[in-house]
């Protein structure tokens, strides 16, 4: 094979990629994953791969599945190895350090800059991570030395969530200052500014089109249309939504204070199927788990802590890209599996529950499918409202067996 067959065969298959990424980001084909999910065996459970002195508030993965992200309250952010989980340590530079790449200075010269970390992101090249919390700066991180990069400012409040578009240097963060901002973190500028919600923003999704999935505590979900700048807005039936995530580019899903579950399309401002109780809490310590021996569990103590309506709120929401499989989280002591329908009936059906103790304040999926990565902690990701003593602060991962 000469240079020119090479490259041409190198091309077509750049291209055939590319067609089904956007087929699948545009709902037209969608891989068929849902089916093949096998029933968990009684040892089938999420292990600690990473531990955290405090919560986790936020993992996510790099695009081809190696390397794992994970933050917690205490400011510490982890680069991890997800087959072994060995982990190497962000270390935050001194005041000076940050002021020259650009970080304002804490108002009140008496109190130190907070190191909460809210949320992360990971760019798809894997070359920059950002980070966001309670000081209210973006931060950027290179990823191969772990060195701070340079931090943005500009909101008001603190961030509370980030996103990378797919394929790109654009980042957006979304903050308790109601407003969404746009970042190119190759040109480390401010782009854009987005206003629409009426209170915090709390969760942001982004896919490869230059749209925006929000939501906020004014009880709104939002699609920003930023090239239009436009905004549809969605509004759940009763409940405040807490979580949300992309299907495809027409669909997506979201989760709310009151227990539910919620499927959405662009063909209709109100749910297009809603899962009622979705993670309701039990009635005994091990309703919802899985068979298995009265051996300690490595995820957590079954038995600690109280049950509060706070545990049922659904706090995390995900779908495997590309794929009818979906997860939610809560503090109810599962994670559930969804499968998403795939005709002209938009709904969604329950597949498994896996156990899992704590505050599920973050899920990522591997592109395959075939594990599940859960961000844990006592306490839930925005704030210190409930507890929960059994849990264990870490990064937890759980295989999912699929059939060939």
């Amino acid at each position: 094979m000469n240079r020119e067959e090479r490259e041409g065969r190198r091309d077509s298959l750049v291209a055939e990629m590319l067609q089904k990424d956007q087929l699948e980001s545009s709902g037209r084909a969608r891989r068929l994953i849902a089916s093949r999910v096998l029933k968990p065996e009684s040892d089938d459970e999420f292990r600690v791969l990473v531990k955290h002195k405090m919560s986790v508030t936020a993992v996510a993965l790099s695009e081809d599945d190696l390397r794992g992200f994970s933050s917690s309250k205490d400011g510490t952010i982890l680069h991890w190895d997800v087959e072994s989980g060995k982990h190497e340590k962000y270390v935050w530079p001194n005041e000076d350090v940050l002021v020259s790449h650009f970080a304002k200075p804490p108002k009140n010269s008496k109190f130190k800059r907070s190191k909460n970390v809210l949320a992360l992101a990971v760019s798809s090249d894997g070359r920059y991570l950002a980070t966001g919390g309670l000081d209210r700066h973006v931060h950027l991180w290179d990823t191969r030395t772990r060195e701070h990069i340079q931090a943005f400012h500009g909101h008001r409040g603190p961030v509370s969530c980030l996103a990378f578009r797919q394929r790109t240097s654009q980042l957006f963060s979304g903050s308790f200052d109601r407003t969404i901002k746009l970042w190119n973190v190759e040109d480390r500028t401010h782009m854009e500014n987005l206003f629409g919600h009426q209170s915090e923003v709390l969760t942001i999704d982004c896919l490869h089109k230059e749209r925006l999935l929000t939501v906020g505590r004014d009880r709104t979900m939002r699609l920003w249309k930023v090239p239009e700048e436009s905004q549809l807005v969605f509004r759940a039936p009763a409940s405040s939504l807490e979580c949300c995530c992309f299907i495809n580019d027409s669909e997506f899903l979201s989760g709310s204070d009151d227990g539910s579950i919620e499927l959405w399309n662009l063909l209709k401002k109100k749910p297009a199927h809603i899962i009622k109780n979705a993670h309701s809490l039990p009635s005994s310590p091990n309703e919802h788990l899985p068979k298995v021996s009265n051996e300690c569990l490595p995820n957590g103590d079954h038995t600690g802590g109280s049950s509060t309506s706070v545990q049922s709120w659904v706090s995390s929401v995900a779908v495997c890209r590309g794929s009818d499989l979906a997860a939610s989280g809560a503090a109810n002591g599962v994670i559930r599996l969804w499968a998403i329908a795939n005709d002209d009936d938009k709904f969604m059906k329950p597949l498994f529950a896996y156990s899992l103790i704590g505050f599920a304040n973050s899920l990522s999926f591997s592109k395959s499918g075939r594990f599940l990565l859960a961000g844990v902690g006592q306490e839930p990701r925005l704030g210190r409202w409930g507890r929960v003593h059994g849990a264990r602060n870490g990064v937890a991962v759980h295989s999912i067996r699929l059939s060939e």
